[in-house]
């Protein structure tokens, strides 16, 4: 088996049981990985936990065509190939197959030789296109401090290389605890401007009265108590990069202040007249929707445009899938080299329970329960019980009796407040309800 087969995946999706086998066996005998999915909806899922080097798809499926599924790969997964297959073939089926964006087209019934010729080709192409755009991998996800080797992180790991690239304003999204500080230290410590310093700023940190001068310094005798000047935040970091996070907390005033900034590359102290002239690059975070706030009245459009030139949205940990199971080996070695000591394994059955649980806080949520695993477990294995509650009652309930959706929805429902500690309004946003329907579920009586 060759190394280079070795690396390689690929996903098989065809209805018919006869033909994923016999794909599965002639590419696993050439020495590929091989997935196989019965339709489009679980290939999804697969493509959703994985990268794929390849799909190879047949062309008509009930439910969703074939098509469908290029269509989804070419505008999602820029790395990875595809091969539509059929039993009705024609012209016009080709045409439409490689317009939609497949790079074979094989018709059945093939030789082994035509389904391996076209393969090579695709996996060929693909190489060709790696070796030319430097796409990531999960090894080099890992140089830029991210963990995973998911989809949606691969993706991330894309946007991060062309932000690094390029000086442009970027913007910053994702739910709170997916790490979004990180990808903007990822950013300016790949870029050209790595050896200056990287400031981050909590804006939602900071009372609105103190927030210009904090971050545009003040003069000598500029207010009561004033006895000397201070640089602000934008001057430590000029040459650099300033990340400022939770910038939707930011009021209107001082918004259009920042939008005079990135219009003008130039600020002023507070108390004095004279302009400084910037050089630094501005990166913002936000867990809202400022599109939102925007037509809401609550953020400047124009700012949000100014600051939208590149947007990042970090993906929440519950899109990640197997990605889970890489954090918790990477917080291993961390506070096993922090706490000097060896760290207990997690058993087959907390692993599961942690790949299941929805994980509302995200990253930092998981980096939470891991330590608190490990100072609960009793001697070097970690068990189900020495998870929190929320995730133990997912595994203990899971194999119970059969239940109604509405007692499996009023348990969703408070599980997501306990984790969010009461807050309403937060728990309506992640469950896609309004604050009245979340009352109303919660009201409604339980079934004896």
């Amino acid at each position: 088996m060759s190394e280079r087969h070795r690396a390689q995946r690929i996903l098989v999706v065809d209805d018919s049981e006869s033909t994923r086998e016999v794909l599965r066996r002639n590419l696993e005998a050439e020495g590929y990985t091989v997935q196989a999915a019965v339709g489009v909806g679980h290939a999804l899922e697969h493509l959703q936990t994985g990268p794929f080097d390849l799909v190879i798809t047949d062309l008509r499926m009930p439910e969703v065509s074939g098509l469908e599924l290029v269509r989804h790969v070419r505008e999602n997964l820029p790395d990875t190939e595809v091969i539509m297959v059929t039993g009705y073939a024609s012209v016009e089926g080709a045409v439409e197959a490689v317009k939609t964006g497949a790079e074979e087209y094989l018709s059945k019934p093939f030789t082994d030789n035509e389904l391996l010729s076209a393969v090579g080709r695709a996996l060929t192409k693909l190489g060709h296109r790696r070796a030319g755009n430097g796409r990531p991998s999960s090894s080099m996800l890992a140089r830029y401090g991210l963990i995973g080797e998911s989809t949606p992180m691969l993706q991330l790991g894309f946007q991060v290389e062309r932000a690094a690239r390029y000086p442009a304003t970027a913007l910053i999204t994702g739910e709170s605890g997916t790490g979004k500080e990180l990808v903007a230290r990822a950013i300016h410590y790949h870029s050209a401007r790595s050896s200056s310093p990287f400031v981050a700023v909590n804006c939602g940190g900071i009372p609105s009265g103190l927030i210009e001068r904090e971050l545009f310094g003040h003069k000598k005798g500029a207010y009561t108590g004033a006895g000397e000047s201070r640089a602000g935040f934008f001057q430590t970091a000029q040459g650099g990069t300033i990340l400022l996070d939770e910038i939707s907390e930011m009021d209107l005033s001082m918004q259009v202040k920042i939008l005079r900034v990135l219009q003008e590359r130039e600020f002023c102290m507070v108390g004095d007249t004279r302009q400084h002239k910037l050089d630094l690059r501005v990166i913002a975070a936000t867990n809202k929707d400022l599109h939102t706030l925007v037509q809401r009245g609550r953020f400047r459009e124009d700012l949000y445009y100014r600051l939208n030139v590149l947007n990042i949205d970090v993906p929440p940990l519950r899109d990640r899938g197997s990605d889970i199971a890489r954090l918790v080996q990477h917080f291993g070695a961390k506070y096993g080299r922090e706490w000097g000591q060896a760290m207990p394994t997690f058993s087959d059955a907390a692993m599961a329970a942690l790949e299941r649980y929805d994980w509302p806080g995200n990253v930092r949520e998981l980096e939470n329960a891991f330590q608190r695993a490990v100072l609960m477990a009793a001697g070097d294995r970690i068990e189900v019980s020495d998870l929190p509650s929320a995730m133990r009652f997912t595994v203990q309930r899971g194999a119970g009796a059969l239940r109604s959706l509405a007692e499996v929805e009023r348990e969703h429902i408070t599980r997501v407040l306990e984790e969010l500690e009461g807050n309403k309004s937060k728990a309506a946003r992640i469950l896609g309800i309004d604050r009245k329907t979340l009352r109303a579920k919660l009201e409604s009586p339980q079934e004896d």
